[in-house]
């Protein structure tokens, strides 16, 4: 079950482009959540050195909503000619979606096709750095003091089942609430609407400590940029381990500039541990740096595979409730 709630991936859609002049011009990079998100700045991050060895602006646009779902319809049914590519977390948006969701609008093997890991990162339990609760214990104490145990926020698929899986071990009745931007998510934090965020690591470390208090982290080992925070499995819960990765892909069908733009870039990604991301924003500081090799696109296909199979994964998500 872990395996399947660790994939995320980067998926380079749509791009049958047949040119040998690719790119000739621009590229769009859609990011399926909000400005300032998590996402968003590895989006950027990992967009800013495409566009480097495209030699071309490669132009981020935000398309939040349904947790991520948005995104993706947008981009698989875009033009297949490589000018139109998707960076996102596939363990949120593509492996965990059909499980979360009725029916979706694409399906995220036959549309969306991977070529290499990028990066892992964790995610978190976030509260406001002015609440009281210092602990994870301090705050299952504070959480099942209250009627229903309060609620907490979180914009994404991983987010979701990070908290879910938190609850189940704990005992935990905590409401879901959905935000489609993580600024939202923060506001109802500040403003005591929710109790705790869970939050990927990308966007609570640069927050912690001024603005949010990181109680833990989700992965099974600790965070680098985090290292005074200790894991949930740490704390007494066995096996809990949510760490998306990023990887590499493009469309199913046709000729693939894209991919060969996206290997041109592998041995700059090997190098890729260092403190900040362009504009100051450090992406491989709270995210580990993977990928690069060919067989990467082998293992972030079969974990998108692996997504349809586990069926352990697929009972602990119906659980949650369907969309």
């Amino acid at each position: 079950m872990g395996k399947y709630f660790l994939a995320a991936a980067l998926a380079l859609a749509a791009v049958a482009a047949r040119g040998q002049n690719y790119p000739a011009r621009g590229i769009r990079s859609i990011c399926n959540f909000g400005a300032g998100s998590g996402a968003d700045i590895v989006v950027r991050y990992y967009s800013e050195r495409l566009a480097r060895v495209a030699g071309k602006p490669v132009l981020v646009e935000n398309k939040p909503g349904a947790q991520g779902a948005v995104a993706n319809d947008y981009v698989a049914k875009s033009k297949p000619d490589g000018y139109t590519i998707l960076i996102t977390p596939a363990s949120s948006t593509l492996a965990a979606a059909p499980h979360i969701f009725k029916k979706l609008s694409f399906d995220p093997l036959k549309d969306f096709a991977p070529v290499t890991t990028l990066l892992t990162l964790s995610f978190t339990i976030t509260v406001d750095s002015a609440s009281p609760v210092h602990t994870v214990p301090e705050l299952v104490a504070r959480l099942k003091a209250k009627p229903g145990h309060g609620f907490y926020g979180t914009q994404s698929n991983s987010g979701q089942i990070a908290a879910e899986l938190f609850k189940a071990k704990l005992g935990l009745s905590t409401a879901y609430v959905p935000f489609k931007i993580t600024g939202d998510a923060f506001a109802n934090l500040l403003t005591g609407n929710i109790d705790f965020m869970s939050v990927d690591s990308t966007w609570a470390a640069p927050m912690h400590p001024s603005r949010v208090r990181i109680l833990a982290v989700t992965s099974a080992k600790r965070n680098p940029s985090l290292p005074d925070v200790p894991t949930l499995e740490e704390l007494g819960l066995k096996d809990f381990d949510v760490s998306p990765w990023f990887a590499g892909g493009h469309a199913a069908a046709g000729d693939r500039p894209a991919r060969r733009l996206v290997q041109r870039d592998q041995p700059r990604r090997r190098d890729a541990r260092v403190p900040e991301a362009p504009g100051g924003r450090g992406v491989p500081r709270h995210a580990g740096v993977d990928g690069g090799a060919p067989q990467e696109r082998d293992r972030a296909l079969g974990a998108l595979r692996q997504a349809r199979e586990d069926r352990a994964a697929v009972n602990l998500i119906l659980t949650l409730g369907r969309n």
